[in-house]
């Protein structure tokens, strides 16, 4: 295979950004044949139904798995959480997690002899399908209107903050943070929606971790997200959240998932938020699929 010139991979993450930007009522220019082919597949793999859902691509992952996958700062942060506070999981699903969470018999763990805070926080689930079940019907129906809400039909970057407001916890779980063919984006925009020392807990599968020399899972096959310097030399995911301004980040690598998994818990310390730029040059649809970025200088 021959290799692309900087040069080369920049203009052609510049073409693909315009066309990832660009809606179907406005986009003018063509995007490139099989980069419309695997947004295509990507938008069939969302769209999915019953039994056409591809494996891998789940919508059902419970509280259990979410505190088992994400930074352990979460538990603890989701159990002081209290009835004026909000929490927003994005790439929800059928809203198992949240549904767990708000059921009448769950308590949140908390140290011993820490007391009870009163009630449980607000939530907003978003997933650009709309996968709700009875179980979320029915639930909604017995909780205040401003504590349960879902919103679907829309990605992350469509939400004004008019119409989302702020939250204290954030969190993705195989959602955007894996899927958006724009990262920077979405973390801009997670950003902006979260409260001053609020946190967002995220993970991506398949990653080179910053702290343990693994190799891609896929045998002959590249890290599901890889980000590149201009000079072609490694820029590990960890490195690139570091260096958003106005945020403290912890990266911790966990083997028992296959593919391993890598959580982050990102806080935000300060409201001027700045996110490096990345340039998508690669996208392979997948649950989730393969990307590469160019960091723009």
């Amino acid at each position: 295979m021959k290799t692309l010139s900087i040069c080369t991979i920049a203009l052609i993450g510049l073409l693909i950004l315009r066309t990832v930007a660009a809606t179907a009522a406005d986009q003018t220019d063509p995007a490139p044949a099989p980069l419309k082919d695997e947004f295509s597949k990507q938008e069939n793999i969302y769209r999915s139904q019953g039994d056409a859902v591809p494996e891998g691509y789940t919508v059902d992952r419970t509280l259990a798995l979410y505190s088992d996958a994400l930074h352990p700062e979460f538990s603890r942060s989701l159990a002081a959480m209290g009835p004026q506070e909000r929490w927003l999981d994005i790439g929800a699903g059928s809203g198992r997690a949240v549904l767990d969470y708000l059921a009448p018999d769950y308590e949140p763990p908390r140290p011993y002899g820490t007391p009870a805070v009163g009630g449980k926080a607000q939530v907003v689930a978003i997933s650009i399908e709309d996968r709700r079940t009875p179980l979320w019907q029915s639930t909604a129906a017995r909780l205040p209107d401003r504590q349960l809400k879902y919103l679907t039909g829309k990605r992350l970057r469509d939400y004004t903050l008019a119409e989302l407001g702020r939250f204290r916890i954030i969190t993705d779980v195989i959602g955007g943070f894996s899927y958006s063919a724009d990262l920077s984006l979405f973390m801009q925009k997670a950003l902006d929606f979260l409260d001053l020392n609020g946190s967002f807990y995220t993970v991506l599968q398949d990653v080179h971790s910053e702290s343990v020399g693994n190799a891609p899972y896929y045998k002959d096959a590249p890290y599901l997200t890889e980000i590149r310097n201009a000079d072609g030399s490694e820029v590990k995911v960890c490195s690139w959240l570091k260096s958003i301004s106005c945020v403290e980040v912890s990266c911790e690598f966990k083997t028992g998932w296959k593919p391993p998994i890598e959580t982050f818990h990102i806080r935000k310390i300060c409201d001027e938020v700045k996110v490096p730029a990345l340039i998508p040059v690669h996208f392979q649809a997948g649950t989730p699929p393969e990307r590469r970025f160019l960091l723009a200088r």
